[in-house]
């Protein structure tokens, strides 16, 4: 199973903030779309950064409310982990789970196609699981 599978089932919309949007912005996306982070893109094609409700919280622990004013630029992170249509499911899992992130972005040909969360990735093995257990039952049954 590759990360297409996932996009596939899920959908490829991805919500996104610019990089001068104020965090207050960003909390209301994040609220609005119920969600837990937003790729930053300031033309909706790039991967600029990604900002999560973490980096929020550390930042206004940091610094205060002030933050709610500054441009979303001033807390993402821009080193941002992507990765293309054809990774394997459980490459990408593990790839999270020890950089320990929750969110990866999906490019094809450099461009922002999809946004893919850990929580994706677990509906899908469960899901996968789900469907192997219902075949197996089947077969036994017959």
């Amino acid at each position: 199973m590759r990360i297409s599978d996932v996009v596939r089932r899920k959908g490829g919309q991805v919500v996104t903030v610019r990089s001068e949007d104020t965090v207050e912005r960003l909390l209301d996306l994040l609220a609005e779309h119920r969600i837990g982070a937003l790729v930053v893109s300031d033309d909706g094609q790039s991967v600029n950064g990604i900002v999560s409700e973490r980096d929020v919280v550390r930042h206004l622990q940091r610094d205060g409310a002030a933050v709610l004013l500054a441009p979303v630029s001033t807390i993402m992170t821009a080193e941002v982990k992507t990765c293309e249509l054809d990774v394997p499911i459980e490459e990408l899992a593990r790839t999270m789970t020890d950089l320990r992130i929750r969110h990866v972005p999906v490019v094809v040909d450099g461009k922002l196609h999809a946004i893919v969360s850990i929580g994706d990735i677990v509906k899908h093995r469960i899901d996968e699981l789900q469907s192997e257990r219902d075949q197996l039952v089947g077969y036994i049954q017959q």
